[in-house]
């Protein structure tokens, strides 16, 4: 098996899609009686990835039925279009609010550029492809697909983006959150467990939103989590804990910070500590260095994302 495939049970196998480095951004394969699904798709330089999982599984490109992001950001729906044109018999399943970026995406395209700029598009997305309008299915929320004779859940999860759901999965007891459910990368991990934090990035993070997001899937008794970013957790409850505290702790910084002369400078600070000290309390063993280093871009994503919710909250 490649070592960007990682066997987790259940039919479920994770991709590493090699998107900024190794171990950061999975796609998901789900196998049933045959039959395939991926959740998420990395960026357009994953798709040799994905067919090639296929490959190694031995499954043909014709057995693959659903391609279902779980929102359009690039780093999970950048490949869509690529990946359906190798996919003959796929439908793409897809937020409604996001659909019609997928079809034409050009849009995002330029959205994406504003936050990343033109090196890094180039870089990290290349050219998107639009998906054919005539291939590609709206969910709704609690709209239930078939795998093989596996049921899929859709959730409408707002509260990182508003054109994000997340897939229920009643057979693994797990959720595929994209975003919703934070990130946890695999650095981080101690004797403790797994860390995890929010991610607020722009433009449509929505704090009370996200909690009940969180307290919708945490309904469902989930006993994994597939995260994008990064791979499987469990300790559902303890990281749901920890999740929430941080997006309480986000917004009073943030609300403490309205009309600072240098708000992004000190929210980008305040954030570091934040989750530097979370991860002393969790035992972190790394050079803080090091952890500057892993957590820098989401650092400044998530100051970006709480400076847009706070210049939205001030002007309604």
């Amino acid at each position: 098996m490649p070592d960007f495939l990682q066997d987790l049970g259940d039919g479920i196998h994770a991709v590493d899609t090699g998107f900024q480095r190794d171990h950061f951004d999975a796609a998901y394969l789900l196998v049933e009686n045959g039959r395939a699904a991926f959740i998420d798709t990395g960026t357009n330089h994953a798709v040799p990835r994905l067919l090639g999982a296929l490959q190694a599984l031995g499954l043909p490109v014709e057995a693959v039925d659903w391609v279902i992001p779980t929102h359009v950001h690039l780093d999970h729906a950048g490949g869509a279009g690529l990946l359906m044109d190798s996919l003959p018999q796929a439908r793409l399943l897809v937020h409604p609010r996001g659909a019609r970026h997928l079809i034409d995406p050009s849009a995002l395209y330029q959205g994406a550029l504003a936050v990343y700029g033109q090196e890094e598009m180039e870089r990290s997305y290349g050219r998107l492809l639009g998906v054919p309008a005539e291939r590609v299915t709206s969910s709704e929320d609690g709209l239930r697909v078939q795998l093989g004779g596996r049921e899929l859940l859709l959730l409408d999860t707002p509260g990182h983006a508003r054109h994000h759901h997340c897939i229920w999965d009643a057979k693994s007891r797990g959720c595929f959150t994209g975003d919703t459910f934070g990130l946890s990368y695999r650095e981080f991990d101690t004797e403790r467990g797994a860390w995890i934090m929010p991610t607020s990035t722009p433009v449509q993070f929505e704090p009370e939103a996200l909690v009940a997001s969180i307290e919708r899937l945490l309904a469902l008794g989930p006993e994994q989590m597939f995260l994008t970013h990064y791979g499987r957790v469990g300790e559902v409850e303890r990281l749901a804990e920890l999740l929430l505290a941080q997006i309480g702790a986000m917004v009073a910084l943030a609300q403490g910070l309205r009309g600072h002369a240098q708000r992004h400078e000190a929210l980008k600070n305040g954030l570091r500590e934040l989750y530097l000290d979370g991860l002393a309390r969790h035992g972190c063993r790394l050079p803080r260095e090091r952890q500057e280093q892993l957590l820098a871009m989401d650092i400044e994503l998530n100051a970006q994302g709480l400076g847009v919710w706070l210049d939205k909250t001030a002007a309604a």
